[in-house]
């Protein structure tokens, strides 16, 4: 057993703990993942995310959930970009992350403040068919580096996000591998958003990925237009630019906030 240093990070309540340096093997990495996630006997957090730096505007970023699924992350992506701009491990405002979804650009905007490429959507489908629990009338469905189900609501508030969302997590139209599922209500111009995500198996209080999903998914069906002010579970505010395509989006972009809560060391 080894004293690992760690850093707390928080994307608007999407909170992850953050390893730096080395190249922990992924079964190592999977195992880290569990003990420290873990809200009782760990550190505590929805995902564990790991940084090196590959080249001069290069940063090298990994990503379990707390059940040790390794996947891509937008906030835990964001995350990850302030840690190594704040701590001068990369010095440009602007750099490269390296993903399980491919190389995404991130920018520096202030303090505390982070805005990234997302992944390109393709093949969003609206109206997604599927034998759905009573009371869902209408469910989208794209992939944003990781699938996601977007759901409109009238109570936001008073929906089930626990049990709607595992229902909807693991049925069957998704297929096996299920889908994160975001219970979503347009109020005025700013669009909530309510998030269950595969993985931690359980409502988070934002996810990068699912926001992005519900700006493409309502701007696809012509509800709201680039830029796309979100509100996560937390209050924090988020944008999405994005241009519509066939059947998806391009020049997907996340803005939101991104902080160190806290540093230490724990042994494991």
């Amino acid at each position: 057993m080894q004293k690992i240093k760690f850093w707390k990070m928080s994307g608007a309540g999407n909170d992850f703990v953050l390893l730096q340096g080395g190249a922990p093997a992924s079964a190592r990495l999977k195992k880290l993942a569990v003990r420290l996630c873990d809200r009782r006997l760990g550190v505590g957090a929805d995902g564990l995310l790991h940084i090196a730096k590959a080249g001069p505007r290069l940063l090298t970023v990994r990503y379990c959930n707390s059940d040790g699924s390794e996947a891509f992350c937008g906030n835990g992506s964001r995350c990850a970009a302030w840690r190594a701009w704040s701590s001068g491990l990369i010095r440009d405002s602007e750099f490269t992350l390296r993903t399980a979804a491919g190389d995404l650009d991130a920018e520096i905007v202030s303090a505390e403040t982070v805005r990234m490429r997302m992944p390109d959507v393709k093949g969003a489908c609206l109206n997604f068919a599927g034998n759905y629990p009573a009371g869902i009338k209408q469910v989208h469905f794209l992939n944003t580096g990781v699938p996601h189900a977007v759901v409109p609501v009238r109570d936001l508030k008073g929906t089930d996000v626990a049990a709607l969302g595992r229902a909807l997590r693991f049925n069957k139209a998704f297929g096996r591998a299920g889908t994160n599922v975001n219970f979503v209500r347009l109020a005025g111009s700013t669009v909530q958003v309510r998030t269950y995500e595969r993985g931690v198996e359980g409502e988070t209080l934002a996810c990068g990925t699912g926001l992005t999903a519900s700006a493409v998914a309502l701007a696809l069906a012509g509800l709201v237009k680039s830029p796309v002010t979100l509100a996560a579970r937390s209050g924090d505010k988020f944008r999405v630019w994005l241009k519509p395509a066939p059947a998806g989006a391009a020049e997907i972009r996340l803005q939101g906030p991104a902080k160190t809560v806290f540093e230490g060391e724990i042994k494991c």
